[in-house]
């Protein structure tokens, strides 16, 4: 099984093992960073495949709302460290039981990604296109 250690992030730090980071403030908490940001904490992993397996779980425990159960907080909701450590724990528990069905759960959450980017670099030259349209007129 893997282990991780997860900490809160300071500013300032260099890590020398493979690490991410985690948000921990806001709506989007759990929400896995590859650069870190004020209210993070980080997760540091032996090895790469390890820090690999770590972050497409945190990500896919953060698409699923896995984290909100855990917010608190009424005006800035936020998770503390134990829960996202023990949430992050269970689910690392439910992948290992199952490597390759963990395996292609994030193979289609790679793909997926790629296509809402490919659609949303698409959005964005439609909306370009139609701006350029209007402003031959007005120019």
């Amino acid at each position: 099984m893997s282990t991780f250690n997860i900490k809160s992030h300071r500013q300032g730090v260099v890590y020398s093992m493979p690490h991410f980071f985690i948000l921990n403030k806001g709506n989007n908490s759990g929400k896995p960073l590859s650069a870190p940001c004020p209210n993070c904490f980080v997760i540091q992993c032996k090895c790469e495949a390890e820090k690999e397996q770590i972050f497409w779980l945190s990500y896919s425990l953060w698409q699923s709302k896995a984290f909100y159960p855990f917010l608190r907080g009424s005006v800035i909701p936020f998770v503390v460290l134990r829960d996202v450590k023990s949430c992050l724990l269970d689910g690392l528990n439910k992948a290992t039981e199952n490597p390759a069905k963990f395996e292609k759960a994030v193979s289609t959450l790679r793909s997926l990604e790629a296509l809402e980017k490919n659609y949303k670099q698409n959005l964005l030259l439609i909306s370009n296109a139609k701006r350029m349209l209007f402003y031959k007129y007005i120019n």
